[in-house]
């Protein structure tokens, strides 16, 4: 993809995600927490910490972590979803922060997270901007900082599409950004038609090992 590409496919998958509807945001909203962070449960923080959401659509996983006393930010780029998610938790302290990757040009180099998130988001970034979003997530995260990256396989919707993952790619990357792989487990869809798709899922987590 050359740079005018690049921009378009973000354009396109962002322009999607503004047009889903009241169902797809209560869908999203249902999905079990708990059963959803199943596979990495053991590496999210045990007491209060910085938690850092990208991508975090409607809030459901930030509005789960600030339960649980986590201080949370959560970082949307489609207004359609921050604008629900800000109502539907409006009861709970989360900061919520309209910026995108690769840049998170939004998020001070002075911050330091011990957690963050990208769930259902690397699907959605092209091929070049994979590398530069890994090493920016680096810089945000405090050493021993945890980053939680489910990785999607399979077909997505028409009007939000995905490129595919190589998994062995994206380890790299990441040691390539000091971020030191801790575990590694393939699961399924909690969703039913994603699963009669064919959507299976690599969840990874990355320990911070060195200073960005």
């Amino acid at each position: 993809m050359d740079d005018r590409t690049d921009q378009d496919f973000s354009a396109r998958v962002l322009a999607g995600y503004e047009e889903v509807g009241a169902d797809w945001i209560e869908q999203s909203e249902q999905i079990d927490c708990a059963e959803l962070f199943a596979p990495v449960l053991a590496f999210l923080p045990d007491r209060p910490s910085l938690i850092a959401d990208i991508g975090a659509g409607t809030g459901r996983d930030a509005a789960w972590l600030a339960r649980k006393g986590h201080q949370v930010t959560a970082v949307e780029p489609v207004a359609r979803l921050r604008n629900a998610g800000i109502a539907i938790h409006s009861a709970l302290s989360i900061e919520w922060i309209d910026d995108r990757l690769p840049e998170l040009s939004q998020l001070s180099p002075q911050r330091s997270f011990d957690c963050m998130l990208l769930i259902g988001v690397w699907q959605h970034l092209d091929l070049k901007s994979r590398p530069l979003a890994m090493a920016r997530l680096s810089t945000l995260l405090g050493q021993q900082g945890t980053l939680i990256l489910p990785l999607r396989h399979g077909p997505g919707a028409l009007s939000r599409p995905v490129i595919a993952i190589d998994v062995e790619e994206t380890i790299g990357q990441a040691d390539q950004a000091g971020l030191a792989l801790a575990t590694r487990v393939e699961a399924q869809s909690l969703q039913e038609a994603n699963r009669r798709a064919g959507v299976t899922w690599t969840w990874l987590a990355f320990r911070k090992t060195t200073e960005a």
